[in-house]
């Protein structure tokens, strides 16, 4: 029986990567996004075409429980059931603390960490029921070691990061695991504030000499879908050695 994984913030980036590794794999995918949902239906239909999979995007602004509800409903309807949940979506704020203001700081907490419970909310009685499930969330190597000037965006990963080890105990028992990547520095769109002289600088600081990729996101994810269940409130890290 075909698997199907839900990925939100699947419209580009790590997302995008993702969606594909796992689509070659044979996974059935329920994808969404907030602005770009026409390129992301499209890249559905090829995602099917190419793969024979069933892909279905979906619009929805992660950081509305009322979407996820909607979107929750509409994916099980669809596709029955969800085997594996991906909490990608987030977005970052490069600048001083002193600078940010609470609507700013409002926006990424809601984003990057209160979606992370709302799709636990929406998704996981299922998976106790069934007891089978993977939640796998997108976290940041500046969730352990802190980023100046991206002290909300850290503080977001970092709490993913506790979120991730307080679930798995929770829901080990229903045969349902958790875990997270901590990833370094991925070559996407969110590293277009910097320059190439900073991009540059960055890579001399990565050991393997080079960005990491979307690609290798999902590589990694598909292998953690493939270890065994003992495997379980990991924060597992991607970063080229940095």
């Amino acid at each position: 029986m075909s698997k199907c994984a839900f990925i939100s913030g699947a419209s580009r980036g790590i997302g995008k990567g993702i969606a594909e590794v796992l689509a070659k794999a044979g996974y059935n995918l329920a994808l969404c996004c907030v602005n770009n949902i026409d390129s992301l239906s499209d890249y559905a239909a090829a995602l099917h075409n190419t793969y024979g999979v069933h892909a279905k995007a979906y619009k929805m602004d992660v950081a509305s429980m009322k979407d996820w509800e909607n979107v929750a409903s509409e994916v099980m309807s669809e596709f029955g059931f969800v085997d594996v949940v991906i909490n990608n979506a987030g977005i970052s704020y490069i600048g001083l603390i002193t600078d940010m203001d609470t609507d700013d700081w409002d926006r990424i907490i809601s984003t990057n960490l209160d979606s992370v419970f709302y799709s636990t909310k929406v998704f996981l009685r299922s998976m106790i029921n069934r007891k089978l499930g993977h939640i796998i969330n997108i976290s940041s190597m500046w969730g352990d070691k802190g980023a100046s000037c991206e002290v909300a965006y850290s503080t977001t990963k970092g709490g993913i990061n506790a979120f991730t080890k307080a679930l798995a105990k929770e829901v080990a028992p229903s045969n349902i695991s958790v875990n997270a990547i901590s990833c370094g520095v991925i070559n996407t769109d969110m590293n277009s504030c910097f320059s190439d002289e900073e991009i540059s600088s960055l890579i001399d600081e990565i050991p393997v000499g080079r960005l990491g990729t979307p690609t290798e996101v999902g590589q990694l994810i598909l292998s953690i879908l493939n270890s065994p269940s003992y495997m379980t409130g990991q924060i597992i890290g991607l970063d080229g050695g940095i």
